[in-house]
């Protein structure tokens, strides 16, 4: 058979780990796909590595249309990143006929709804494996292997960075700032940090799984989102004394009343698999009818770790070239005609237990007059960590531990709380048990 033709755009991280993974298992590649993948030309802003990834003899531009329309071409694979020259790079390809690979997750969680639409109507395939939690097949096991089932939740730690800031918090009792400062001197965070930090790259991966999970579409406007700079080593250590761990997850669930989908810090019981995962290690767990809880772990980033998901895509697409498109999995998992316009929850409307850390004046009836507020919205108290009052301070920490109650009603006590002269200030956390 004819070699399938591949064109990369961009040459950086994963693009230069996409070329070494296609050079260094081409003979296996070739003996799983039935036909030879060849990289056939590549564009990049300079040509300063294409001797070191061994490209000396591919056709080479620095403009990314070069290779778009270069008419031998099969595949696309964009490893550009952003969104704006992305979606001009995928829309263009496919409009020339082309097949897409990706990892750009932002691409698909904003503009994946028209980008799908117009590859159907092209009959031509997006897959985006490497879009989610890095080389952790997580799309395929979604969209193939649990195909069988109702997915009924999703939990998930899907942004290394975060996490290993979280991690080295606990580890090493520093601030957030401190662990931070680590992340960023071994290469795991941005000099601007915000995406990671501030949950956006995590919502944009739980968009996706979402829609797969779901039958929706992508809706990433509808993610709520909220950062994990405002953690401090205080919570970390009273977490860990009411037998819990902090983690940054992404959680997905279906009822009745619709879908929710929310990034946030997460207190979670520290006999669950997901609190042992530390560092910048990924891990997703999905609760599904059929099969009940799943755990997906690996390496979420990374040069060869997210290399394995794109070339397992362009074997995949290699692999159909020649199907009928009709006949091919739907890129949301459910037939196009299928997806549901299910309610998204706005995070009011969710149901969590919650941990308090309150700064409270050292004073007697300051816990009685807290607990009232409490019991007024119907808010039982699991639990209470009280500051040892032989040593009196101006403020001390107050902590408290709620059963489950919907947001709403816990928004309203923290709000009449605030205003009490005894309170200083408080932080409020999520708690799940996953699964429980």
């Amino acid at each position: 058979m004819q070699p399938v033709k591949i064109g990369i755009l961009g040459l950086g991280t994963v693009g230069g780990g996409t070329v070494e993974v296609l050079i260094k298992n081409s003979t296996e590649i070739a003996a799983r796909t039935g036909r030879d993948i060849v990289i056939h030309s590549v564009a990049n802003l300079d040509d300063k590595c294409l001797k070191k990834l061994k490209l000396s003899t591919v056709k080479f531009s620095k403009d990314v249309f070069d290779v778009i329309n270069d008419s031998q071409i099969d595949i696309i694979v964009e490893l550009i990143g952003g969104t704006d020259l992305a979606k001009k790079c995928v829309i263009g390809a496919l409009e020339a006929g082309k097949h897409i690979v990706t990892a750009n997750k932002a691409l698909i969680a904003i503009h994946g709804n028209e980008i799908f639409s117009l590859a159907q109507k092209k009959g031509l395939t997006v897959s985006f494996e490497a879009a989610v939690a890095g080389g952790i097949p997580i799309i395929k096991a979604m969209r193939e292997g649990l195909s069988a089932n109702k997915i009924l939740s999703i939990a998930g730690i899907i942004n290394g960075t975060g996490n290993f800031i979280l991690s080295k918090m606990a580890e090493e009792n520093v601030k957030f700032a401190d662990a931070l400062k680590q992340a960023q001197d071994l290469g795991y965070a941005e000099s601007d940090p915000t995406f990671d930090v501030e949950g956006i790259d995590a919502a944009h991966k739980l968009c996706i799984m979402s829609s797969i999970a779901f039958g929706i579409k992508l809706q990433f406007d509808k993610v709520y989102t909220e950062g994990i700079s405002a953690i401090k080593p205080d919570d970390v250590k009273h977490a860990k004394q009411l037998g819990y761990v902090i983690k940054h997850l992404g959680i997905a669930k279906q009822d009745k009343n619709g879908v929710q989908m929310r990034v946030h810090p997460t207190l979670i019981p520290d006999n669950k698999l997901l609190s042992n995962v530390d560092g910048v290690m990924n891990a997703v767990l999905i609760q599904s009818d059929a099969l009940g809880e799943s755990l997906y772990y690996g390496a979420g980033a990374g040069a060869h770790p997210t290399a394995s998901a794109v070339v397992a895509d362009i074997i995949d697409v290699a692999r159909v070239l020649t199907s009928d498109p009709k006949n091919r999995v739907p890129h949301l998992a459910f037939q196009p005609n299928k997806l549901q316009n299910t309610t998204i929850l706005a995070i009011e409307q969710i149901t969590s237990s919650y941990y308090i850390n309150l700064q409270v004046i050292d004073e007697a009836g300051v816990l009685a007059q807290i607990s009232k507020i409490l019991s007024d919205k119907n808010i039982s108290i699991e639990a209470v960590i009280q500051h040892d009052t032989k040593n009196p301070q101006p403020q001390v920490p107050l902590i408290i531990l709620t059963r489950q109650v919907k947001e709403r009603f816990m928004d309203e006590a923290l709000t009449k709380i605030a205003k009490l002269s005894t309170v200083h200030s408080y932080n409020r956390i999520r708690c799940e048990q996953l699964g429980d």
